[in-house]
């Protein structure tokens, strides 16, 4: 009998953008992607609704995020840590 392993929830880490919304804030993800036809890799930015519950992070912050339930229509995302503080 085979032992089911459990589903490797995703996580990214990002900078805060925005922070206005009630227990949201959006976090900008750039990644590396190579075009295999031409051997180049290029810049690819996207950004994610993340539900940040206490509203600890602040924009300009690191944070790092994973996927969990459906909050919302566009939240999909929880918040894990703030990696950089912009504290002083």
């Amino acid at each position: 009998m085979e032992v089911k392993s459990k589903k490797q929830t995703r996580e990214f880490e990002g900078i805060v953008v925005s922070d206005k919304m009630d227990k949201t804030i959006v976090v900008r993800v750039t990644r590396m992607k190579m075009i295999k036809k031409y051997q180049k890799a290029i810049r690819v930015t996207k950004k994610y609704h993340v539900h940040d519950e206490e509203e600890i992070a602040k924009i300009g912050e690191k944070v790092s995020f994973a996927e969990g339930r459906p909050f919302s229509k566009t939240k999909r995302w929880y918040l894990k840590e703030v990696l950089v503080s912009n504290k002083q």
